[in-house]
């Protein structure tokens, strides 16, 4: 079969000449790594998402695990998390010696069920890892709820969701620590990097000193604390977080308008589309994610829109079902009957900020043609 010669790429990050400019700024001044600019990135997100404190590090992955240590999480400890969602949501707990124990989720907005959480609490739990799927908001007050009538910690991964609000307060705003994350395909870059906001003092402290090799704020460049770890983010990379965060507005609302051109195009097309907003959850969008009918096969699927030159992807496959997590944990199909069936059926469709229609639409009427 010939290549199609048109190519819809799955996702793209939105870059201009004002994120060339800072870049090149920072490259001149010669302060690469543990510059002026790095703080200047932490103030600009603070302020975007409500959070007193912030702290920026090499990646999301890199911020959930310093959670984990403000959680004071360890061996023998259990932190409870959702199925539906990258491995690292559960990979950070597992780097501290924890058991990872996965609650399922919601057949709709694809976070964490509260009900399920309560029903796995044991007496080593430690701490809930509540993940913003897609950008969706999870439940929040109940998951609060219940880790202060348990006496846990909770930290909430909210990589795939800056610029997300929950009962009108952005994410990140909340109290507890939050990390975000900003490769490529998120709602900014910083081509790899991430961040952590809090609004409690002492914790930042901990972060500052935890990315940066245990190293005290009164001590000298050789002279360390604690353990810590390698996981700062260069200046380079938060110039351009700079340049992304001075239009995060501009870039939110325009992956909100691809999103709705979806809406308007996906009716009459046999698939279920993402969950629209509502009082009390404001999606900030990261991938546009359908769920195809149970009958469908959805790894033929996605070849079939190979075939029209259109990338997708399988977002997202469950983590209990991981071939690591299998052999290390015992896990196996039918204990997440929710999570394991939106695995089977959920398909990304090319989505990034800049998708202009006739794309969407070629996307669309291929989708249709396959589903036949």
């Amino acid at each position: 079969m010939t290549q199609a010669t048109r190519q819809v790429p799955l996702s793209a990050p939105w870059l201009d000449e004002r994120d060339e400019e800072l870049v090149l700024e920072t490259l001149r001044s010669g302060w690469l790594s543990l510059g002026p600019t790095g703080p200047r990135f932490e103030e600009q997100l603070a302020e975007a998402v409500g959070a007193r404190h912030c702290a920026a590090v090499s990646s999301g992955t890199a911020g959930l695990h310093l959670s984990m240590r403000l959680a004071g999480v360890g061996p023998g400890d259990e932190v409870i998390t959702s199925p539906f969602s990258f491995v690292a949501s559960a990979n950070c707990a597992i780097y501290e010696g924890a058991t990872p124990v996965f609650a399922d989720i919601d057949p709709r907005t694809y976070n964490l069920d509260p009900a399920a959480v309560e029903a796995v609490i044991t007496e080593r739990t430690k701490a809930v890892v509540a993940v913003d799927i897609f950008g969706y908001p999870c439940e929040l007050d109940p998951l609060i709820d219940l880790c202060n009538r348990y006496g846990l910690a909770l930290v909430e991964d909210a990589c795939e969701a800056l610029g997300a609000r929950y009962k009108g307060r952005p994410l990140g705003s909340h109290g507890h620590p939050t990390t975000f994350a900003f490769y490529p395909n998120k709602q900014i870059t910083t081509g790899e990097g991430g961040a952590v906001t809090t609004n409690d003092e002492d914790e930042h402290e901990l972060l500052v000193s935890l990315r940066n090799q245990g190293r005290l704020e009164t001590s000298s460049w050789l002279l360390h604390g604690r353990l810590g770890y390698n996981y700062r983010l260069d200046d380079v990379s938060a110039a351009l977080g700079i340049g992304q965060l001075d239009r995060l507005d501009r870039i939110l609302a325009a992956r909100a308008e691809v999103a709705a051109r979806y809406a308007e195009l996906l009716p009459g097309v046999d698939v279920e589309p993402p969950l629209a907003d509502d009082e009390d959850h404001v999606r900030s969008w990261f991938v546009y994610v359908v769920k195809l009918p149970g009958r469908c096969d959805r790894d033929a699927v996605a070849a079939r829109m190979r075939e029209h030159g259109i990338a997708s992807a399988p977002y997202l496959p469950s983590i209990h079902l991981q071939p690591y997590m299998r052999e290390r944990y015992g896990f196996r199909e039918g204990m997440l009957p929710v999570s394991e069936d939106c695995s089977a059926r959920t398909l990304a469709l090319p989505f990034h900020a800049r998708l202009d229609r006739d794309d969407q639409e070629y996307v669309v009427d291929a989708l249709r043609t396959v589903l036949q």
